[in-house]
């Protein structure tokens, strides 16, 4: 029997599902060093910098300094510095302040981003559907205010209701979030809703374990998939072919 007459809720990832970043980290990097009038960092170590100082950063201020009480701008500012520092290039607090403003804008626009072509039209036929549509993501607050609107995925239209950890101050793989997430669709239940994400361990995992269905995008063809459906995932490579698998009389999750 198909799914989707038993459900009145889904809930969607964002980065990796719904949207992607475009081009390298390195890319934004390097432009705001070259604007600044410094040389363009390494692109490898700048990309390692980041990531262990994303890590490091996550680890001490979880949830963009949510319990912190840490400003969004002052989180980024320490990270930036931290990934700048970890990939081997120190600045003057001139310079980097130049550099770290250009960044904080890049990232917190539409720029960085592309949306893929099927995640509107799949998030509209969601709620023509009579769906209680709705996003989960690890991110601040920019997110809902400036960057989803101006991607054109905008709430009331494209999505009812967001959960973003920044503003929650609690993260996937936590499966709190996804209680915040029915509570705010209305208390909906959990077997009454679907979760659509692209990581095993913070979308399918605790998604699951609070009953809800949930099922994985493989839209980069990632080396897991494979392991995702011996665990017994459905595991999709993209949103049209989860439409056309919702809509199917044998969509089971």
């Amino acid at each position: 029997m198909s799914l989707l007459p038993k459900l009145r809720c889904v809930t969607l990832d964002v980065t990796g599902t719904l949207m992607a970043y475009r081009g390298e980290l390195g890319d934004y990097y390097c432009m705001a060093a070259k604007a600044s009038g410094r040389p363009c960092p390494d692109y490898k170590r700048m990309h390692e910098g980041f990531k262990y100082a994303y890590k490091d950063m996550v680890r001490k201020y979880p949830c963009f300094g949510f319990a912190a009480k840490m400003p969004n701008i002052v989180w980024w500012k320490a990270c930036v510095r931290d990934s700048f520092v970890r990939a081997g290039y120190e600045y003057d607090e001139e310079t980097f302040e130049k550099i770290f403003k250009r960044i904080y804008a890049s990232f917190g626009s539409s720029a960085p981003y592309t949306v893929f072509p099927d995640s509107k039209p799949f998030l509209r036929w969601l709620r023509g559907k009579g769906l209680k549509v709705g996003v989960v993501s690890n991110a601040e607050y920019r997110y809902r205010d400036v960057i989803l609107p101006a991607l054109g995925l905008n709430q009331g239209t494209e999505w009812d209701f967001g959960v973003f950890s920044g503003l929650e101050g609690v993260e996937k793989p936590d499966p709190r979030i996804y209680e915040i997430a029915l509570e705010r669709a209305g208390n909906i239940a959990p077997e009454e809703t679907l979760h659509i994400g692209d990581s095993f361990r913070k979308d399918y995992e605790p998604a699951k374990s609070i009953g809800m269905h949930a099922l994985l995008l493989d839209r980069f063809k990632t080396p897991e998939a494979e392991e995702w459906r011996k665990s017994g995932a459905v595991v999709l490579p993209d949103l049209n072919a989860t439409q056309e698998w919702l809509s199917s009389e044998n969509s089971t999750c």
